[in-house]
């Protein structure tokens, strides 16, 4: 069997775990290779050459040569570091740990996605700003789903089609529905709700006045599709 040649990319750790004495498990959401599961051996002791680099909210640039199961780090270089103003605000650190979650529920091993890498770039970027970070998130979320192929309707009726504005947001018709499609459990909406969600996925300005209610509709839409749990929104819900 030819082994697979070494390869370079921009990365961003989306989990980890402890593996062996010494190693850690990293798993690295890549601008060109999709989602990387790799190893980072000997990350934990204390003279490790790359081991404070290998940390959430950092943009790397790493060397991974293949494995069988796992790749390994063989190098990683900080091109930025995001985390100053966000790990000291328990709101952004949150939302920003949540974006890291989201972003490896839409990757897919090998598979390219350069737009989720970038989107998550901007993302974090944003977080260390003035930016609302629920705000943020969300953003990322619905022009992520949206690259997915799983966009939104936010102002015709997702079922019929119905010019509106509309009163109801229902996730699995896809966005906004009027009275005569809206199906049971859909949520009650003002439309600037709807109005501030087409904002903030089109990389508008919108106020925060109705980020609650725009929350929950874009958790309840991200919800549906990936069909799990996300830690850190519950972490969020909690605050």
């Amino acid at each position: 069997m030819v082994a697979k040649p070494s390869f370079r990319d921009r990365a961003f750790v989306v989990r980890t775990y402890d593996f062996g004495e010494a190693d850690r498990v990293v798993v690295l959401l890549t601008r060109n290779h999709g989602l990387v599961r790799s190893v980072a051996k000997g990350v934990r002791k204390s003279k490790s050459r790359f081991g404070s680099r290998i940390q959430p909210f950092v943009d790397l640039n790493v060397q991974l040569y293949p494995g069988r199961n796992l790749a390994t780090i063989t190098q990683a270089d900080t091109v930025a570091y995001f985390g100053a103003g966000i790990i000291e605000d328990f709101d952004r650190y949150a939302a920003a740990c949540a974006v890291m979650e989201t972003a490896e529920k839409l990757s897919y091993t090998d598979l390219p996605n350069a737009f989720l890498y970038d989107a998550t770039c901007t993302a974090l970027s944003q977080m260390q700003g003035d930016s609302h970070p629920t705000l943020v998130l969300d953003s990322f979320i619905l022009r992520a789903t949206q690259y997915s192929g799983w966009g939104l309707s936010l102002f015709d009726c997702a079922e019929c089609a119905a010019a509106g504005p509309h009163k109801a947001f229902s996730a699995q018709a896809g966005g906004a529905v009027c009275t005569s499609c809206r199906p049971p459990g859909s949520l009650s909406v003002d439309p600037e709700v709807l109005h501030t969600m087409w904002l903030i996925r089109n990389g508008r300005a919108a106020s925060a006045e109705h980020v609650e209610a725009v929350h929950r509709a874009t958790v309840a839409h991200l919800l549906w599709h990936v069909e799990s749990a996300v830690r850190a929104l519950k972490v969020m819900e909690q605050a």
